[in-house]
């Protein structure tokens, strides 16, 4: 065949310049050979990353690995609770992680999530009447009036200090309506790997089917520390609370904040949300900096005591969180999963066109994907190729002649190493 005598040909050419071409000096230094190798040189191997299992906070109990020295958990009545280091993510311990539960008002700090970046906080809002409709009997409210005007952060002062379910209507009005705001929530959930939690009443009043978990809420917790203003407003201790032609002070009621009603104030604390209704007992999410770790702690409705028991099992967890730090593997983590790096479209075009194209693919989420698969007569980045492919016609085979440039070159490599040797020896 003519390929294949025009091959053997090149390969030869190959092996006989290889012969002639000039052996290197054998006072050559390593460095100049290899310019880029002592850049390495005594540079630190990075740290394994430390495995987590990823399931271990599906189970149920208490999840915790201690290591030589740490200290023991803290008797702790919570059907469920996290502690978790805010800045990595990871989680220290935790009890029923993902265990579903209603939520109170600790659902707040999703809703603030979803809603706070849509309005500067000077921006003035007029109270429509019915904005103030349909809040739920028994509600905390901060004294929001209609016809009153109010800036946004006045509104968001009365969300975080006084759990007011009055500014979250007002709020909602302002991000679209109660039903939009209840899906933007659940959305904001699932994209930051809160799996746990159902939305039916943006405000955490109790309603049916709604639910999270200790787990999603320290998610919250964690995202809310991320954003200056949500930091600012879960942290503020006191305010004035604007009624027309004067004020009021409000008080968070977070008294791990405050130190209000016996409770002792938490040192370095950074606030986020607490929570009661009838239904979901006490609830809360808190943060707390000491030195340069910052850990948060999710507490979902303890079973002893009285109502300022959530404060002291939250303080005791952060309490052993700061002196377990460094001393306990982590059993978990809050950052989402990221989803696996797609294929090449490419390839990924070739293997839809083989599977035939009444297969059903599903994404991530379980969703039908066929309203996303090329349209009948659409090109696609594999197309060119396969015509390519299809429009070649039969030939001889590459492998033969493939084998007998890589031996000859092969051979050839070894001599010129031999001759290279030689004159090092000369």
């Amino acid at each position: 065949m003519i390929v294949t005598s025009a091959v053997r040909h090149a390969a030869a050419g190959s092996a006989a310049l290889l012969f002639v071409l000039p052996v290197p000096a054998a006072a050559a230094s390593p460095a100049t050979l290899l310019p880029s190798a002592t850049s390495f040189v005594g540079e630190p191997t990075p740290p394994a990353r430390q495995h987590v299992d990823p399931a271990r906070l599906d189970r149920q109990g208490t999840q915790v690995q201690r290591l030589p020295g740490a200290p023991s958990l803290p008797s702790v009545s919570a059907l469920s609770w996290v502690v978790a280091d805010a800045s990595s993510g990871e989680v220290l311990a935790a009890r029923n992680a993902h265990r579903k539960l209603p939520p109170a008002s600790t659902l707040k700090a999703l809703f603030a999530l979803t809603a706070l970046p849509h309005h500067a906080p000077s921006e003035r809002h007029t109270v429509a009447d019915d904005e103030l409709a349909g809040i739920g009997s028994g509600s905390s409210l901060v004294g929001v009036k209609e016809g009153y005007t109010y800036k946004v952060s006045d509104l968001w002062n009365g969300v975080f200090l006084s759990s007011g379910n009055d500014a979250v209507h007002v709020l909602a009005a302002m991000n679209g309506g109660w039903e939009s705001m209840t899906r933007q929530m659940q959305e904001k959930a699932r994209s930051l790997g809160a799996r746990d939690t159902h939305v039916v009443s943006p405000d955490g009043y109790d309603a049916p089917g709604q639910v999270s978990s200790a787990y999603d809420l320290a998610v919250f917790g964690r995202a809310g520390l991320q954003d200056p203003d949500f930091a600012r407003y879960c942290s503020t201790a006191y305010a004035d609370f604007p009624a027309g032609s004067w004020s009021y002070g409000i008080a968070n009621t977070n008294r791990l904040l405050t130190g209000a009603d016996g409770v002792d104030r938490y040192p370095g604390l950074l606030g986020i949300k607490n929570g009661y209704t009838s239904n979901a007992g006490n609830t809360l999410i808190s943060a707390a900096r000491r030195g340069d770790r910052t850990l948060v702690v999710s507490v979902m409705n303890p079973q002893k005591g009285g109502g300022f028991t959530v404060y002291e099992e939250a303080r005791s967890l952060l309490d052993w969180g700061f002196e377990a730090a460094g001393r306990v593997r982590p059993v978990g983590s809050l950052a989402p999963v990221r989803a696996k790096a797609a294929v090449d479209p490419g390839a990924r075009a070739v293997s839809v066109a083989r599977e035939g194209r009444g297969a059903k693919t599903t994404d991530p989420e379980g969703r039908d994907t066929a309203a996303a698969a090329p349209r009948p007569g659409a090109e696609t980045a594999a197309a060119p190729a396969r015509r390519a492919l299809e429009a070649e016609p039969p030939g001889p085979s590459a492998g033969l002649p493939l084998t007998l440039v890589g031996s000859a070159c092969a051979a050839a490599l070894a001599l010129w190493g031999w001759r290279r040797r030689a004159a090092r020896r000369a």
